[in-house]
């Protein structure tokens, strides 16, 4: 019966641990709102500035994050975030680079 003591964590895509990761947490957030910045600043061409050094930023804290993640969740969620820092910052480049080439 000490199974039904114990929640069961394996199951299912966001499966924690069940402790506090506040680092790991703040870190994932930091990733998300850069990533999605850069992601659609990236879309128009005059805030090149903007998405290149965000998507930059969130490449960087999201590796850092990645490194130390503990759950599936926070993996899962920095990668996403990778994903969207990358493609902004990528077209941000394209667009004229961190320091306005264009």
């Amino acid at each position: 019966m000490a199974q039904a003591l114990r929640p069961n964590t394996a199951g299912g895509l966001f499966a924690t641990d069940g402790k506090a990761h506040p680092l790991q947490d703040t870190l994932l957030v930091v990733t998300l709102v850069l990533g999605i910045t850069s992601f659609i600043t990236a879309q128009f061409h005059s805030l090149h500035l903007l998405s290149s050094w965000t998507g930059l930023i969130g490449i960087a804290t999201g590796a850092y994050g990645h490194w130390i993640s503990v759950t599936t969740r926070e993996r899962f969620g920095l990668i996403v975030g990778l994903g969207a820092s990358g493609v902004g910052f990528f077209l941000g480049m394209a667009h004229g680079g961190l320091f306005g080439g264009i």
